[in-house]
């Protein structure tokens, strides 16, 4: 036991040399296990019925949905108002408890407040899903059943999140999504309407990527950055995808300055560092994995 006491001693020293540790000093960090299950009731808000065992009928959805507002609700609000007191203390400002209460309550209440508009732009991507799927039977599958409307559902809660200046919370949605589905999307991009990820296992979209209405991307696809440098954190440095453009399964779109016009088709494995005028089709010709061509297209052709 004296080796297993050296080594705890060790451990300990390690935490004051290293750091990496949620301190009993000041507001604990979030917790991940909270955080996860708020974002479950949530999803369980925006589709009742669908993923928790207890039945919904006329007569109870009021009841049932009322405790799991609550019940979220009063987790958000703890979550948040550690978060901001980590906001706080790491811009070297004193701890604040009272007035984090007052800010975490407010900012959970505008959340709710905004639930029924974010319902109204999941139930567009359910139906961009089902129409933009020959496999797709019926809606009730599509949300039971795509791991990409569970990524952009989870996304545009924790993009709420991420646009009133919250640390650590939308990052600990988004990360909990990635490893569940992996589709990787960071909580700061701009997601347009009736957005569709089909299959998505490997899809990147990075933290400044602006993304139009109906857009569709197949698995494997990035939406990256050309640079990876600390310093260019505040830029944008991801692409803009605009309105009804469709990437194909490989592809990877890089850079800040990189625009790709509404209504192109991008092909599969497709590696796209520049901008392409609207209605392009961008593809690797057959047998030839060197060369990439863009073409313009009518919009009213099929490719």
């Amino acid at each position: 036991m004296d080796a297993l006491e050296r080594s705890i001693d060790a451990l300990l020293d390690s935490y004051v040399r290293e750091g990496g540790v949620n301190h009993a000093v000041g507001s604990n960090l979030p917790s991940r296990e909270a955080v996860v299950s708020a974002l479950a009731d949530i999803q369980t808000l925006v589709f009742p019925g669908f993923r928790e065992d207890q039945s919904i009928d006329d007569e109870n959805i009021a009841f049932v949905a009322g405790e799991l507002a609550h019940r979220a609700a009063k987790v958000l609000a703890r979550e948040t108002r550690r978060s901001l007191d980590y906001k706080r203390r790491t811009a070297g400002e004193a701890s604040c408890p009272a007035a984090c209460d007052i800010e975490a309550r407010e900012l959970v209440l505008a959340f709710f407040e905004a639930l029924p508009g974010i319902r109204s732009l999941v139930m567009d991507d359910v139906g961009a899903a089902f129409r933009g799927d020959p496999a797709a039977k019926t809606i009730e599958e599509v949300i039971l059943a795509y791991p990409g409307l569970d990524a952009v559902v989870a996304h545009r809660i924790a993009h709420f999140f991420w646009t009133r200046g919250l640390p650590l919370i939308p990052r600990m949605m988004s990360e909990y999504i990635h490893g569940k589905t992996g589709i990787d999307i960071h909580p700061g991009a701009s997601i347009g309407k009736r957005f569709f990820i089909d299959h998505g296992t490997g899809v990147v979209i990075g933290e400044t990527s602006v993304i139009g209405d109906d857009v569709k991307l197949y698995q494997g696809v990035t939406i990256g950055a050309l640079s990876v440098r600390k310093e260019e954190g505040d830029v944008k440095r991801h692409p803009t995808i605009e309105d009804e453009v469709t990437i194909y399964s490989g592809a990877t779109i890089l850079g800040g300055r990189t625009v790709v016009g509404r209504g192109s088709v991008i092909g599969g494995n497709v590696w796209l560092t520049h901008s392409v005028p609207p209605f392009s089709r961008v593809y690797l010709p057959e047998g030839d994995s060197a060369r990439i061509e863009t073409r313009f297209m009518d919009p009213g052709a099929s490719i």
